[in-house]
Order: C-alpha cells, then sequence, then structure tokens
C-alpha cells in the first residue's frame, strides 16, 4: 500500500517536473530567443509601427510569461483532480 502511494506520488511529481519544463522552455523561447538570438529576422516585421523584435524584448515577453502562468495554473488543477490531491475536495 506504501509502495503504491510512493509510486503514485513520484507519478505526479514528474508530470509537474514536466509541465514545468515545457513551460519554461517555452518562455526562454520567447524571451531569449525571440528578443536576443532571432531579434534580426523579427525586426523585418512591424505591429503598430514597432519592430517585432523590440517588441518581443519590451512587452512580449511578459505577456507570454503570464499566459504561462495561466496555463500551468490549469495543468496544475487537472493533474491534481487526476491524482486525487485538489484542493476543493479536501475542505
Amino acid at each position: 500500500m506504501a509502495e503504491d502511494q510512493k509510486n503514485k506520488n513520484q507519478a505526479y511529481w514528474r508530470k509537474n517536473l514536466h509541465y514545468l519544463a515545457s513551460l519554461l522552455a517555452v518562455w526562454f523561447i520567447a524571451s531569449y530567443g525571440c528578443a536576443i538570438l532571432f531579434v534580426d529576422y523579427l525586426d523585418k516585421i512591424k505591429i503598430g509601427g514597432f519592430r517585432l523584435g523590440f517588441w518581443f524584448a519590451q512587452q512580449g515577453s511578459i505577456y507570454i510569461f503570464v499566459v504561462l502562468i495561466f496555463i500551468y495554473v490549469k495543468l496544475m488543477n487537472r493533474l491534481d483532480k487526476r491524482h486525487d490531491v485538489d484542493e476543493e475536495e479536501q475542505s
């Protein structure tokens, strides 16, 4: 019984780390890749009179980070329910 719970906890933690790694990779690509590495290519595209590379460096990576927070919350709520550790049922 204890071994089964340990396996469930490990599976939960592995999935959590998978979510974190995936979302942080997206954030890294958006903030570092688009704002620094791909800036010359993205500067050829304009949004509202501003070059896209500049926009990512100033605004875009922040917006993407906020969106990723909401995605992480949604994913974790789903994972919590799947592993019976959600807060709503424990209250």
